[in-house]
C-alpha cells in the first residue's frame, strides 16, 4: 500500500494505528516477570522488562479494521471490555505471552462459544485468569502452597494448576470433569484490569484455531475477528510461542512441569527455593 493509499485509509479508519502502544498499561504493574530474590533474578526481570519495551510495536500490518472490532489495549477502552464480557460475549486480549480469547467463565454460553470458535473438543480444559493473585483462593484451594510460593510466580508467564476445592465459585460447568483448575495472573495490566473489573474470573485459552500456531500478533488470528465482540491490540508480543510455563501443583510439597513454555528455568528455580520436589514421573 503506498503513502497516500495508507493516509487515505487511516482517515476512513480511526482505529488504524501504527505505533507503540502506551507502555505502561500493557506491562504489569508494579513489577515485571517475577520477585526478585537474588541477583539473577533481577537481572532476568531487567531483561523482560527491555526486551517487552523493544517489542510493543503493533504488529504491521496492513491491518485494516474492517469490521470494526479492534481497539488498543489501553486504560481507556478496559470499561467497554468489562461490559462485553458481562454481556457474555468473547474477546480478544493481549498477555504476557500469547494472545488468547477470554470470557467470563461464569458463563456457560460464552465458554462454549470458545469451543465453538476454536474447533476446541470440550474435553480439553480452559484455563481461568484473575486480576490479583489474593484472588486465586476465591477460585482454588491454596493454603497448602508455602508462604510466598503464588507471589514468587505471579504475575507472570505461568499457569498454575490447583485443586477447586468445595470452596471455590468456579461454575461445575466449567471442566466438569476435572478436580483441577489452570489458573493465570498474566503480567499484563489490561487483562488484569478487566479480570478485575468483570467481579468473576476470566476463561481464557489462545487465540487461535485448535491445533494450529499460537498468535503473537492480531493479524495471527485475523480469521476469527468476526466471531469476537472486540478485538484488543497489543503489539507484537515478546515472548515467542511457547506460552506459558504450566506447573502442576495440587500435590503437598510436590510439583510437576506439565509444559515447559517461556519460562520453565525460572520457574523450577522459584519452587526449589520454597522447598518443592519434583514429582517422579511414572514410566
Amino acid at each position: 500500500m503506498n503513502l497516500p493509499t495508507r493516509i487515505a485509509a487511516a482517515q476512513r479508519l480511526p482505529l488504524l494505528y501504527a505505533r507503540a502502544l502506551p507502555f505502561p498499561f500493557l506491562r504489569g504493574a508494579p513489577k515485571l516477570g517475577f520477585v526478585s530474590f537474588s541477583h539473577q533474578s533481577r537481572r532476568l526481570r531487567v531483561r523482560f522488562s527491555i526486551k517487552m519495551a523493544q517489542s510493543l510495536e503493533i504488529c504491521d500490518v496492513g491491518v485494516e479494521n474492517k469490521l470494526g472490532v479492534v481497539r488498543p489495549a489501553t486504560e481507556e477502552y478496559a470499561e467497554e471490555a468489562i461490559e462485553a464480557l458481562k454481556a457474555g460475549k468473547v474477546i480478544a486480549v493481549p498477555t504476557d505471552t500469547l494472545y488468547g480469547f477470554a470470557c467470563d467463565a461464569c458463563s456457560l454460553e460464552a465458554v462454549n462459544r470458545i469451543y465453538e470458535i476454536k474447533g476446541r473438543k470440550l474435553t480439553s480444559p480452559l484455563a481461568i485468569c484473575v486480576g490479583d493473585v489474593s484472588d486465586i483462593k476465591r477460585f482454588a484451594v491454596t493454603d497448602h502452597l508455602p508462604h510466598g510460593l503464588l507471589d514468587s510466580l505471579l504475575p507472570g508467564p505461568v499457569t498454575v494448576i490447583l485443586r477447586r476445592g468445595e470452596s471455590s465459585i468456579l461454575e461445575k460447568s466449567l471442566n466438569p470433569e476435572l478436580d483441577s483448575v489452570g489458573v493465570r495472573v498474566p503480567d499484563c495490566n489490561f487483562i488484569r484490569a478487566i479480570a478485575r473489573g468483570s467481579g468473576s474470573a476470566l476463561a481464557l485459552t489462545s487465540a487461535n484455531l485448535s491445533g494450529q500456531p499460537s498468535s503473537v500478533c492480531i493479524k495471527d488470528f485475523e480469521n476469527l475477528w468476526q466471531h469476537c465482540a472486540f478485538v484488543y491490540d497489543g503489539g507484537l508480543l515478546p515472548a515467542g510461542r511457547a506460552g506459558s510455563t504450566i506447573v502442576d501443583l495440587t500435590r503437598v510439597g510436590k510439583y510437576k512441569i506439565v509444559r515447559p513454555g517461556s519460562a520453565q528455568e525460572e520457574t523450577v528455580a522459584i519452587l526449589e527455593r520454597h522447598s518443592l520436589v519434583e514429582e517422579a514421573t511414572v514410566t
